[in-house]
């Protein structure tokens, strides 16, 4: 593969998942990406070894999705 930069929709492409997922990762599981202006910028050899070692897989250690149900809350009326 060639050693140029990748954009957020190519780098979502390239391992599979939304660009959302991408933009999740990067600010909670510590994705590797580097920030050239308002632009995201990927090298797919670090991604491809972030997500080898298993940190894309790694259990959240941030507050539950707000779009998540928590077990065992109840929604108020």
């Amino acid at each position: 593969m060639s050693d140029r930069w990748l954009s957020i929709a190519e780098i979502a492409e390239h391992i599979g998942v939304s660009r959302d997922t991408v933009y999740r990762w990067i600010d909670e599981k510590g994705m590797p990406a580097h920030r050239v202006g308002r632009l995201w910028k990927f090298k797919a050899d670090e991604v491809d070894e972030w997500v080898r070692s298993g940190k894309a897989s790694e259990e959240e250690k941030t507050r539950p999705s707000p779009n998540r149900p928590v077990r065992g809350r109840r929604e108020k009326n």
